[in-house]
């Protein structure tokens, strides 16, 4: 069984401390193979906060990692960095792969970069990287768990976030669907969920489901919900259920001061 380890919008230089500590140890006991940090790093792109938040990617100590920049972690207030190195401090911390890649033999995880650096929020994908994913996804086997990895959103469940959609959302969701994705993740409105792109996309050819984190671990927590910090593990054992995968919501419980599960949902998978 292959367990990849979820996290997002952990925006270092809002932290809490004692989250972070709590997260550390839940990935001590539960061993995830996969780390994905789905961007939203950083508060404000300085280097310390990228440096806090590589210190505690290497504290989890998964195997292997897979991070993507969010828009907080390209530079707001410096304008000159923004316009000639967006990404250059996040690339001193992370690497410059901005397309960054996971494969191993239960799971095929794919990055992509929705930030820009002329939009101060809003993601967007473009042709080219629809194009590029979805190659990758089709020259891989059935088999495989096939994720795609985006900071902003495919699929939000309440009309107030529509606006937090990335751009070209719904020509996406249909060429990877396609493609033979199985999962979208991503973070960026701090909830929590789990969805089928076919309610907000029509003419999916297969089913596609978006598995959105939460807060990890700052104190920037939906006031809307009662969102507690919360992270994701999606568990995937191609021998024993190779039509399924399970997610499983974690939320810190600030008495006991330790992550448990909230809920526990098992996806049903295309495999012709």
């Amino acid at each position: 069984m292959s367990v990849l380890l979820h996290i997002s919008d952990t925006h270092f230089g809002t932290e809490r401390a004692g989250v972070v500590d709590a997260l550390v140890r839940l990935a001590a006991v539960e061993r995830p193979q996969l780390l994905v940090l789905s961007g939203d790093i950083t508060q404000r792109a300085r280097p310390e906060q990228f440096a806090a938040a590589r210190r505690l990617v290497e504290r989890i100590a998964a195997p292997a990692a897979l991070v993507l920049p969010g828009n907080h972690d390209v530079p707001l207030f410096d304008i000159a960095a923004r316009a000639l190195r967006p990404y250059g401090r996040y690339a001193r911390a992370f690497g410059g792969n901005l397309a960054p890649v996971h494969e191993s033999d239960d799971l095929l995880v794919l990055g992509v970069n929705t930030t820009r650096a002329y939009r101060h929020k809003h993601g967007e994908i473009s042709p080219a990287q629809m194009q590029a994913t979805a190659a990758r996804l089709r020259a891989s086997h059935g088999r495989k768990l096939r994720i795609v990895v985006t900071h902003h959103p495919l699929h939000v469940p309440k009309s107030a976030d529509e606006r937090n959609l990335v751009r070209g959302y719904a020509h996406a969701a249909r060429m990877w669907a396609s493609a033979g994705a199985d999962l979208a993740m991503g973070g960026h409105i701090h909830l929590p969920y789990v969805r089928t792109v076919a309610e907000r996309v029509a003419g999916l050819s297969r089913p596609l489901w978006v598995v959105q984190a939460g807060t990890a671990v700052s104190h920037r927590v939906r006031a809307d919900g009662g969102e507690a910090n919360s992270v994701n593990f999606v568990r995937y054992d191609p021998v024993a259920a190779p039509g399924s995968c399970v997610v499983e919501q974690w939320d810190h419980d600030a008495v006991q001061d330790r992550f448990r599960m909230e809920r526990r949902v098992s996806l049903a998978l295309h495999r012709p």
